[in-house]
């Protein structure tokens, strides 16, 4: 069963709870939303086309586990005021969220690790914030690239030691690596 929590605007304002919480974040319209409602089953995230649609720290409580969409980074149809605030944000739930199990950051799997990406890890690394990178829209790649893309990305991580090694490959729309994205969070 999923439960919307609500949208918070600050991190002050987010609920405590007991349950281990797991968060989604990643470059504007790289497919947040739409994995999130793939992996519940269920359409519970609002998905756009808009880059920088989701402004708030969204939460949901699903299967005894709480679920964090998060505003995108990089390019966003927003002021630079409005990015700022965000990213400000972002630092903030990332290095005080106790109950923070794991990020997945998502990295559309047709243009790779962009420096945008690897800053966010490079944070994650330098505050020992465990991190799992999560290729998204694989059904938008040729077959035959799916392979040599997932090495390139779990080699580049193999150099940040708050990186799990494992990188899930997944589309929201084929419900490709849905399953293993529920045993990752299902294991810890």
């Amino acid at each position: 069963m999923i439960k919307f929590l609500g949208s918070f605007e600050t991190f002050e304002s987010l609920p405590r709870a007991a349950l281990p919480e797991y968060a989604f974040v990643g470059r504007s319209n790289v497919g947040k939303s739409s994995l999130l409602n793939a992996l519940v089953g269920q359409k519970i995230a609002r998905t756009s086309n808009t880059p920088g649609r989701t402004q708030s720290i969204n939460l949901f409580e699903w299967d005894c586990v709480m679920l964090a969409d998060l505003p995108g980074y990089g390019y966003a149809k927003a002021s630079k005021e409005s990015i700022l605030r965000w990213a400000a944000r972002l630092e903030k739930y990332l290095l005080n969220r106790s109950q923070l199990k794991r990020v997945f950051i998502l990295v559309d799997s047709r243009h790779g690790l962009k420096p945008s990406d690897i800053e966010l890890m490079e944070f994650c690394n330098a505050n020992a914030i465990r991190y799992q990178i999560v290729l998204t829209k694989l059904d938008k790649v040729k077959k035959s690239d799916i392979e040599k893309i997932k090495a390139e990305v779990e080699c580049a991580v193999q150099k940040h030691g708050a990186a799990c090694a494992n990188v899930c490959a997944t589309s929201a729309e084929k419900k490709t690596g849905i399953e293993e994205l529920k045993r990752e969070i299902a294991k810890n």
